[in-house]
Order: structure tokens, then sequence, then C-alpha cells
């Protein structure tokens, strides 16, 4: 690319930063050094990770929301536990970095957040296994700033369907439908990514607020389950969500993709249980030295935008690299810093600065705006939801089909 799109890039970011919608820093942090912000200083450029703080001042991010993710091994109370102490990880980092970074749970805080100087610091919850079949658990977290919740993370939760999982439910059910009706009523932001089509479209049909796609991209030109069908994206443009396009290789190269098939094909084969996990990886890692993958590219994130604004349209895109959440990305993706670097790709295919600004942003901050707006709306009429799992689907959580470990 030409140094002067790059420049002007740069440029544009300065008033219209990079809202990412989708970082796993805090798991990161949790695996490497047990939450210590001494011994991970992003502060310091260099960190073993893809995120610090000067990378996401290179990359024109102004607003970050960090993931409070836990895997689906975890459930239950160890589930939640789990995610409080995600949540408070993220409130730890951003009282030690308070010079750079500022906790937000608002348009308004962000726009002092930026006012300021700081990137505004935003929490999501990755699955409803964090939940535990609880509203009151949902507005716990709704409470210590959480605002979005991933329906579902790559198992199935009793209320609702994933993408990776088999289908069990066709979507969502009767309570999954409440927990997003009292999301809508609080304001917190609906997440689809990580759920099967028919969640996302039985979530479209529920939702009185625009949804979000934290980190998913298009399943037209990488056929994996956790991208976007075009349907899905079409109804967009009637919800007003946004669509935040990933990075992770095999969701946006197809080479990368069928790289994965038949790597899984292989474990099969060899009688390693792709659901061991540490197994599973120490297959892949040894895979790859006589069968090296492909590598992922910028240009294969940019034919993902391409597609996402040709079908739902410029105003329903957005950016979740899922940094810090997989172990490899796109050439010239590797970290938080790339992001310019994809604009001035987009630019140089004739995206007006318009186009890039909502691309960038200006899209979720809208979603996140008017989240708040009709949550302001429904809690005119309805207060918070007294409803249990037992009561709407007729069953108990804990012998109601839980993912396993």
């Amino acid at each position: 690319m030409r140094p002067q799109t790059l420049a002007h890039v740069r440029g544009l970011l300065v008033d219209h930063p990079v809202v990412d919608g989708h970082n796993d820093l805090a798991w990161e942090a949790r695996e490497r050094v047990g939450y210590d912000w001494d011994r991970l200083d992003i502060s310091r450029p260099g960190q073993p990770t893809h995120t610090d703080i000067p990378r996401l001042r290179e990359g024109g991010v102004g607003v970050q929301f960090w993931s409070v993710y836990v895997p689906a091994d975890l459930q239950g109370d160890a589930a939640v536990t789990a995610t409080l102490e995600q949540v408070d990880a993220v409130h730890a980092m951003t009282t030690r970095y308070a010079a750079d970074l500022a906790l937000a749970t608002s348009v308004a805080d962000i726009e002092r957040a930026r006012s300021r100087g700081q990137i505004a610091s935003l929490l999501g919850a990755e699955g409803g296994h964090s939940i535990d079949c609880s509203l009151g658990a949902l507005r716990m977290l709704h409470a210590l700033g959480v605002r979005y919740l991933t329906l579902t993370h790559n198992d199935n939760v009793p209320w609702a369907d994933s993408a990776t999982d088999e289908p069990v439910l066709g979507g969502l059910s009767p309570f999954g439908r409440e927990v997003v009706r009292e999301m809508n009523r609080m304001g917190m932001l609906v997440d689809l990514s990580h759920t099967s089509a028919d969640t996302m479209r039985d979530a479209l049909d529920v939702s009185a607020a625009p949804v979000l796609f934290s980190h998913s991209s298009a399943r037209a030109v990488c056929d994996h389950p956790r991208n976007v069908p075009d349907d899905v994206l079409e109804r967009l443009a009637g919800n007003g969500g946004v669509c935040m396009v990933t990075f992770v290789p095999a969701f946006v190269s197809p080479a990368v993709r069928a790289w994965d098939l038949e790597t899984r094909d292989a474990a099969e084969l060899a009688g390693v249980d792709v659901a061991d996990v540490p197994a599973s990886r120490a297959f892949v890692t040894e895979r790859r030295l006589t069968h090296p993958a492909p590598t992922a590219t910028l240009d294969d994130v940019v034919a993902h935008c391409e597609h996402v604004r040709a079908v739902a349209g410029i105003e329903h895109i957005g950016l979740g690299g899922d940094y810090d959440g997989v172990d490899r990305l796109p050439d010239g993706l590797e970290d938080v810093s790339g992001y310019p670097r994809l604009l001035a790709a987009l630019a140089e295919r004739g995206w007006s600065d318009g186009d890039l600004a909502a691309l960038a942003g200006g899209n979720a901050l809208r979603v996140l705006g008017e989240a708040e707006e009709r949550s302001r709306e429904i809690a005119r009429t309805r207060g918070p939801s007294l409803a249990r799992i037992e009561d709407l689907d007729g069953r108990d959580p804990l012998t109601a089909g839980r993912a396993s470990p």
C-alpha cells in the first residue's frame, strides 16, 4: 500500500478511532501470569501478547471491548466465579493504567475518556454459561460493567444452541428469549458471535434493540459455522445491528479452514479425541511440522469487509480482531497495531473516509447508544424479570443438557 494512504488513515483514526469488539487479553493474563500486571506490564512495548498500550495507540484503538471469557468446561458456580475473576482483572488493569485506560459503561463514558486521551475500556462476557441460567447473575454482571453477553461459546447452553455444537433446541428456548428481553431492558448488547444460525435468527426475532456480532466474519466468503450467513447479514439493516469482522485465520481464509478440517479428520483417524483440548493441540502442533498450514492474509480480511458491506450495508459493519484469543493471525495483522494497514487497504479499494469512519468505530458507537436509548424506553414499562428456566422451559438446568467438558 502507498505510504501516503497509510498516513491519511492514521490521521483519520485520530478523530474516528477503532472500536474493537473483542480482545482476550484478560484470559491471556490469567494463563500467563495469574493476573499479575507487574509480570505482564502492558504499559511497556514488546510484551509476549498481541496487546499492549503502545501498540493499541499505534493501531488507533480508542475503544476496546475486553472479553471476560471463561471456557465452557467451567460450568455452574465455577463458571460464574471465573467470570467474576475476569471482571476483577479488567477492573484492576484499568485502575493500574488509569493514565491510558478508563473503564466505560456508556457512550458518555467513552466520550469522556476520549476527551482525556484515554482508551475507553468496556467489558463483554463471552458465553451464556457465565450466568448459570440466572437472570440475577446476568444483572449483577451488568452492574459490574459488562455491556455485552455472547449468548453461547463453543458449546450449547441449556437455553441456546452454539454454532459449533450439535443443535438441541433449534435456536433459543423460551428462557433464552427472556434472556434477550432482559438484556434489552438493561441496555446490555446481545452478542450473536458463536451462536448457531438459528439462534441468530431467533434473537433477531426477539430483540427490540440492535444486536452485535463482536467477532464474526462472512460465511459466504469462508464457510465456517462461526461466520454469519447472508440472510442474517441482510437482517441487520432492519435491526440496526453490526457485524464486527474478525481476523481468526480459520474464519477468514478458506485455505486455512480446509487445512483445519483435514487436520481434524487426521486426528480422528489417529484416535485423538478432538474434544480433548490439550491432546488436540499437541496433535496439531506435531502435524504442522509435516503438513505446514496455509497463512491467512490481510487481503482475506478485506474480502470479508467488502462482502459484509455489500450485503448488510456500510452502517452495519465493524471490527473485532480477537487478539490474544488465537495463536496465529493474518499476515499484516499480527497484533493490535495492524488496524491502520487494514483501513489503508480498504481505502485503496475505494472506501471513502466516511466508510472507514463507520467501519472503524462509528457503527459500534451508534449501536451502543441505541441500546441505551431503547433500555430507557423499556424500563418505563417493565421491571427486572423474575423468570426462571424451570418455569419457562419446564426443566431444571441441572438436568437440561449443559455443555459437557
